[in-house]
């Protein structure tokens, strides 16, 4: 039963959060050479309840709208599964979904409490958007933007916990993962296309079609690139921060593969998998450049 939950919980994407909360810790590590272990177990903690409160209510509004009994599923995409198979009540994964969102929102107040007011904003931007993504923020095209902004804030809200400020570097660093996090929900959007408009959603990929929003793949790497490039630039981050560029051939690989391939789902899975492997691998590069960076 537990591997069950685990499934429905999404585990290993999950290390999307992880990474975007490991670059606010390591920015501020490189920048302030400080770090307070107790918050960042909290950060993690409230921003790992948090993410798995959006995949639990993301599967139960799914299911509920007949959406995954209709999408050709995969390793990346169509959904957990373990509501159309039957392995869990759908109240069941709801309240479970609500449980992580109130854990998560009992420890951001906490964070309220202490660092007052910018935590408070992006709590409630949080807790709002978790609440309406798979119903109002989908339906409307804006998917990959909450994403975006979620991986974002993350950075911003890591950063600030432990330093007590925001800076154009955390900013920055914000972007990166950001557009990062954004691209594996894009590409992930492409089997699905058919079931979510059958059923009232407007992707991104919807909205312009696939030929067409294949062809946007390669901006959300290029934000997280210039990002680095511009941060590099003006000494905002660490020189060595360049490692992250050492993903580039997964990018190449998965824009290529997109390309030839977005209207095939079978034949699209590989790149998939590559276009999250690009995502993980560059945020972990970037996180690494700012721990080889406090060093030298």
């Amino acid at each position: 039963m537990l591997s069950v939950w685990f499934r429905v919980i999404r585990i290993r994407f999950l290390l999307a959060s992880v990474i975007a909360v490991s670059v606010g810790l390591a920015l501020n590590w490189w920048q302030n050479s400080t770090i307070q272990p107790i918050d960042a177990f909290l950060t993690f903690a409230g921003v790992m309840a948090l993410h798995a409160s959006v995949d639990l209510l993301n599967d139960f509004w799914d299911f509920k709208r007949g959406i995954d009994t209709k999408t050709p599923k995969t390793k990346m995409s169509g959904g957990t599964g373990v509501l159309p198979e039957g392995l869990l009540k759908p109240s069941s994964v709801y309240r479970a979904g609500i449980a992580f969102l109130i854990i998560g929102s009992v420890i951001g107040a906490y964070f309220v409490i202490v660092d007052g007011i910018i935590i408070a904003i992006i709590l409630g931007f949080a807790i709002l958007s978790i609440y309406f993504y798979s119903t109002k923020i989908v339906d409307s095209g804006l998917g990959e933007f909450f994403v975006a902004v979620k991986g974002c804030m993350i950075v911003l809200g890591t950063y600030f916990i432990q330093s007590g400020y925001i800076t154009a570097e955390s900013i920055l660093a914000g972007v990166v993962v950001g557009s990062l996090s954004a691209l594996v929900l894009f590409i992930a959007s492409f089997p699905d296309h058919d079931a979510d408009k059958s059923k009232g959603r407007k992707t991104l990929v919807i909205a312009i079609g696939k030929q067409k929003a294949a062809r946007l793949f390669w901006i959300f790497p290029l934000v997280s690139y210039g990002a680095i490039i511009v941060g590099v630039s003006l000494n905002l981050f660490p020189l060595i921060s360049l490692i992250s560029f050492l993903s580039i051939p997964l990018m190449i690989k998965s824009g290529f593969g997109l390309k030839k391939n977005y209207d095939s789902v079978h034949e699209l899975v590989p790149f998939m998998s590559s276009t999250l492997m690009f995502s993980r691998i560059t945020g972990a590069l970037f996180v690494i450049s700012f721990l080889i960076g406090f060093t030298v």
